[in-house]
């Protein structure tokens, strides 16, 4: 549109939404925050590692109601953490007393443009997919046919993308500042804005896949991982306690159980490392709920950057951070946010619990650029903070 649509939509209210994993499912999703004309969205019976970014005039949310009128059925989600028939009780409950978003508040799709008529060279405004939170400024590439290539200003190639011309992820130059959404800076500038702080807590396993949701509660643009000369983002990140030398914690890899039994049946003593050849490791990240592998109490973990043939991983224990909420926050924490803070953060992989609670640091901070500002570069490519 060439005037954005106004917002009216409020954190906490319930709407309908097709599931992004699973687009012919309409299932009910939750508007846990709130930028600009965007909405950050969770499915109901969904876990919080699959947030969706959506505009109040897209064509995939509809009032609470819309999908039995048309004679369907809402779904659970796909990855819903109850057992299937358990859904329709579910559903009764989540809708039982809670605020459905007024169809007023749902605004039309614009019309989509005919032709493509960008060009080499033009400026935009545009979604980073791999941090959906962040907007950025943009040049388009490349065009073929239907298709631009984003190419965001200021950063190494790794976050551009194709899309259509019609694509609802890119905007014109001045969007941001007439919907009040903040646009990232280019290159290396660390922007902490005000509207971030509606954004609602959701642990997120550190991937470069898109569309995941930020961790906690503000999120930091810093943490897309992309600044020159640093090979991890932020998220990976280990915290040295009281007393220890600091560790650079790599990326973690889960293993199959057989692999851990393996393991297990070596008798390794706690903290040693062993070498494993990385044909042993499995590529998809590490769950965040309780499975067999964790029994051991290890992790094996695959530095980036290494050669895949013969490298070389560490056993790592579970660990759980707890948090003294009535101690001298210092400096630099607000004491109230402190004392908002969970107890514990695990169970969990070492460098899982250590991201969240580097993380919920970055959340109590007065000034969050400061407290980001203490993440050092490791000897590994990892970050060290103190």
């Amino acid at each position: 549109s060439r005037i954005p649509p106004t917002n009216d939509f409020k954190v906490g209210m319930k709407l309908e939404a097709h599931d992004p994993r699973n687009v012919t499912s309409v299932c009910i999703a939750t508007v846990i925050g709130i930028t600009g004309a965007r909405l950050r969205l969770r499915l109901d019976g969904s876990d919080n590692k699959n947030d969706f970014w959506r505009l109040v005039d897209s064509s995939d949310i509809q009032p609470i109601g819309t999908c039995e009128k048309k004679g369907g059925m809402l779904q659970p989600p796909l990855g819903f953490q109850m057992n299937a028939s358990s859904w329709p009780m579910f559903l009764l409950r989540t809708l039982n007393g809670a605020e459905m978003a007024p169809a007023a508040f749902f605004k039309k799709e614009p019309p989509k443009p005919v032709p493509n008529c960008f060009k080499v060279g033009m400026k935009l405004e545009a979604i980073d997919r791999k941090n959906p939170y962040l907007i950025c400024p943009a040049t388009i590439g490349d065009v073929k046919g239907d298709e631009i290539f984003v190419t965001f200003d200021g950063w190494r190639g790794a976050f551009d993308y194709w899309c259509r011309c019609d694509s609802r992820d890119i905007f014109p130059v001045g969007w941001c500042s007439l919907t009040g959404d903040a646009l990232q800076p280019p290159g290396n500038n660390v922007s902490i804005t005000k509207s971030s702080a509606k954004f609602q807590s959701s642990p997120s396993k550190v991937t470069r896949r898109s569309m995941q949701s930020p961790q906690k509660s503000a999120p930091v643009p810093a943490q897309r991982g992309r600044k020159p000369g640093r090979g991890k983002p932020p998220g990976q990140s280990a915290v040295p306690k009281k007393g220890r030398s600091p560790k650079n914690i790599p990326l973690t890899k889960s293993t199959s159980h057989t692999e851990n039994l393996k393991t297990r049946k070596k008798s390794l003593k706690p903290g040693k490392k062993k070498k494993i050849f990385a044909e042993q490791l499995t590529s998809a990240s590490p769950s965040h709920q309780s499975s067999p592998d964790r029994d051991n109490g290890t992790t094996q973990i695959l530095k980036d950057g290494i050669n895949l043939s013969g490298a070389t991983a560490a056993v790592i224990s579970t660990v759980c951070v707890y948090v003294n909420k009535h101690g001298n926050s210092g400096p630099h924490l607000d004491k109230k946010k402190v004392q908002q803070l969970p107890d514990h953060f695990g169970p969990g992989p070492v460098n899982v619990v250590l991201q969240q609670a580097v993380q919920a640091c970055v959340d109590c901070a007065y000034q969050a650029k400061t407290v980001f500002g203490f993440l050092k570069s490791g000897h590994h490519g990892g970050e060290m903070i103190t």
